[in-house]
């Protein structure tokens, strides 16, 4: 299902969260990872979307990821999906892999440059902008796809200058960017990394004024950690107010304090974006799931006592399987599987256990067909 859809299908006043994870250097991060997710989707996010590596550095393994998300876990999922070192060839590939699997969420981004590179340098055959790549998503799949795109509330760090501001103008043109995203056929917007969340709620006003009639997702990523804070708030460009510095600065050898501060803040931006109406929040994991979910826990979303499901297995969020719900009686020993082992069965659910006229059946010997025998003296009748 499109994350467009499940959010405008929303009850009014409900509010609903979504995880980004990034895809992990190693075999055992890549099974960790899993087993996180497995416990975090347990409290029913609206979608979960996975990173895509700079120049596709991670392409191969995002792909299979977003597969594994979609049909194992199975939670809707969004696939980032960038420029960098892609040319179109590379692009169609990755978006009829994800339409194979079922998933119809992308994330459409110009990327960052390649490692070692300073600058985006557009590849031979590839697209220069995410603009184009939306464009391209559209012209080619038609609506098949929802398709999300990036907002900078702080505007884009290429146009935010040494002094660590947008000038009034660099603003204004990465707003009427922003636009023609959605003009061409963008759904959703994301936004980047924030602290100061004033920042946010002008930078939404200011989208609606020009326009912008989307959903705008906030996007939040708790503090774990001070130095990764100070890494990837300098990459992003992003303002600090000076009573969050002041805060971590007095804290920032004790790990455990910088945590708790971290679930501190998130709680009260969240908070404060929440009543000015906006009922959707994202959370950049980084991969852990405990700060996240205790944001989530000290708004009231979640309970870990009160986890629920609708029917004994998780709903496939497969676009072509979504409206199964039956299982044969093997699912309860081995439900990750499932999915995964019945992927090609060509009608279902009505394949192995369905109409015997199904392809899937092949051809019926003489000892799969069903005989009465004899009946025996205690009532009962055999099949062989």
């Amino acid at each position: 299902m499109k994350v467009i859809e499940k959010i405008q299908s929303l009850q009014e006043g409900k509010v609903v969260f979504s995880f980004e994870f990034f895809p992990p250097k190693t075999e055992d991060g890549v099974d960790n990872l899993f087993d996180r997710m497995d416990r975090m989707v347990a409290h029913n996010p609206s979608f979960c979307d996975i990173t895509w590596g700079a120049g596709g550095s991670t392409a191969d393994l995002t792909l299979d990821i977003a597969n594994k998300m979609q049909n194992i876990i199975c939670v809707e999922t969004m696939m980032h999906l960038t420029c960098t070192n892609m040319p179109v060839e590379k692009i169609d590939h990755a978006l009829q892999t994800i339409k194979s699997n079922g998933i119809q969420n992308v994330l459409a981004l110009r990327g960052d440059p390649p490692h070692g590179q300073d600058k985006f340098v557009q590849v031979e055959g590839g697209f220069s902008c995410a603009l184009d790549l939306v464009k391209h998503i559209r012209s080619k799949y038609g609506d098949y796809f929802g398709i999300t795109v990036a907002g900078y509330p702080e505007a884009h760090p290429d146009a935010i200058g040494n002094d660590g501001v947008a000038t009034p103008e660099a603003y204004q043109n990465d707003l009427a960017y922003l636009k023609r995203k959605v003009d061409a056929g963008a759904d959703l917007i994301v936004t980047q990394l924030f602290y100061d969340t004033d920042i946010f709620i002008k930078f939404v006003n200011d989208c609606r004024q020009i326009g912008i009639n989307c959903p705008i997702v906030p996007g939040i990523m708790p503090i774990n950690n001070y130095k990764g804070f100070l890494r990837m708030t300098g990459f992003c460009k992003t303002k600090i107010p000076a009573e969050i510095t002041a805060a971590l600065e007095a804290i920032k050898d004790n790990e455990e304090a910088v945590k708790a501060y971290g679930v501190h803040l998130g709680t009260e931006m969240c908070r404060k974006i929440l009543a000015h109406g906006i009922k959707t929040l994202h959370l950049y994991t980084l991969n852990m799931e405990k700060s996240a979910l205790a944001i989530l826990m000290n708004l009231g979303l979640i309970e870990e006592s009160k986890i629920s499901r609708s029917l004994p297995w998780r709903r496939p969020a497969n676009v072509f399987r979504v409206k199964e719900d039956v299982r044969p009686i093997f699912w309860s020993n081995r439900p990750k599987s499932y999915i995964t082992r019945t992927i090609g069965w060509d009608q279902f659910p009505h394949g192995r256990w369905g109409d015997s006229r199904n392809p899937s059946y092949g051809a019926l010997t003489d000892h799969q067909v069903h005989k009465v025998v004899e009946p025996l003296p205690f009532s009962f009748v055999w099949y062989k």
